[in-house]
């Protein structure tokens, strides 16, 4: 009697613990070619570079995807000026990561929902063919995030659903809002390359939110899914 209580609370704590840690990420494995989509340079690196970099560890083809260029991101600086820098630190991050970097045509500040912006999300989607595209959660306190997801939504139901899509979080609490994660990615080994990717947007200067949001965030991750850095996932359902 007192083994067979042993074993149904053993089988109680194995069902608690998150599905990553139950699958061991297999539900990582067998992409080819992923997208992670972000409204402005800094934003692929800050939601899941530590993922992208496992992805590409796993045989992965892995694209970083901008909708703006950060034009409003730099004080002082025309919209022309900020451009030129933002995306050149952005190519930069991107070689760190080992990644290639592709630019939309909107507008820092101004992202816009209308026919012509669903068609050049849907038109990039169909020309990258991946088979799996990560984004921004899409309840977040910056309007140009809840765009780009709202874009990318669009994208997946309007090709078939063709593609798994996952929302994972930015500076959640002060952006990302009322994000419940149901997966996660152990990035321990990952981590320093991640940093070090992020940073390279010096513009922006991300030392502070590295200790303030991204410490905090990983480790809170990692906790949840007993490593020491984690990114966490939502994937969206196919309805």
């Amino acid at each position: 009697m007192k083994r067979t209580k042993i074993i149904l609370l053993g089988l109680c704590c194995l069902l608690m613990l998150p599905l990553s840690m139950q699958a061991g990420e297999k539900w990582l494995q067998g992409y080819k070619k992923v997208l992670v989509i972000g409204a402005h340079p800094d934003d692929p690196e800050s939601m899941c570079a530590g993922t992208m970099l496992k992805l590409k560890a796993m045989g992965a083809e892995v694209v970083a995807v901008y909708l703006t260029s950060g034009e409003a991101g730099i004080v002082g600086k025309t919209h022309e000026q900020a451009r030129t820098i933002r995306q050149a630190e952005a190519r930069k991050a991107c070689e760190v990561l080992g990644v290639r970097a592709v630019f939309l045509t909107q507008t820092d500040g101004n992202a816009e929902v209308n026919k012509e912006r669903y068609a050049e999300m849907k038109a990039l989607i169909e020309a990258e063919q991946p088979d799996m595209v990560i984004t921004h959660w899409p309840i977040d306190s910056h309007r140009d995030h809840r765009v780009c997801s709202i874009l990318v939504y669009d994208a997946w139901r309007m090709t078939g659903r063709g593609f798994d899509l996952y929302y994972s979080e930015v500076m959640t609490g002060m952006q990302t809002q009322n994000f419940t994660p149901s997966l996660w990615v152990d990035i321990t080994d990952y981590r320093d390359k991640k940093i070090e990717a992020y940073l390279c947007h010096e513009s922006q200067e991300l030392e502070g939110a590295v200790k303030e949001y991204h410490d905090t965030m990983e480790r809170m991750r990692g906790m949840e899914c007993q490593a020491k850095y984690a990114e966490a996932f939502v994937q969206q359902l196919w309805k």
